[in-house]
């Protein structure tokens, strides 16, 4: 039987290549860019990959929260997430959500990148 390997949120933005600035100086991903003139770009990091796509109507832009209250865009697992907090944090990351341990079972903090959208950085609570 097939196996699935992995799932990658699609993030639509403003600016290419402002969104690739973020994840690679600001979130410590490896970032490629498609396209002539670029309108595509994959972030990667570990086993971690965001797909983010130029959107030609940026007004029409609308993060998860805007629509269901504190819901995520990309939510992101993770083996230490205090060490991730600590990296983003040094790297001067604005921080949405601060960390802490959450109701559904996961020591968790977020961000907004700069279109809005909410990804969080989570690891599974032991017990």
């Amino acid at each position: 039987m097939a196996q699935l390997t992995g799932v990658s949120p699609v993030l639509l933005v403003a600016d290419l290549q402002r969104s690739v600035d973020y994840f690679s100086n600001g979130l410590g991903f490896e970032c490629r860019v498609f396209g002539d003139p670029p309108n595509f770009a994959t972030a990667a990091r570990d086993a971690a990959v965001v797909l983010i796509a130029l959107s030609d109507q940026p007004e029409r832009l609308v993060p998860h929260w805007q629509i269901v209250d504190k819901m995520w865009d990309a939510y992101t697992r993770v083996d230490d997430v205090d060490t991730i907090y600590a990296e983003v944090r040094e790297r001067g990351v604005g921080i949405d959500y601060t960390i802490y341990d959450s109701p559904h079972g996961f020591r968790e903090f977020g961000v907004q990148d700069p279109d809005g959208h909410d990804i969080a950085f989570g690891q599974r609570l032991k017990g």
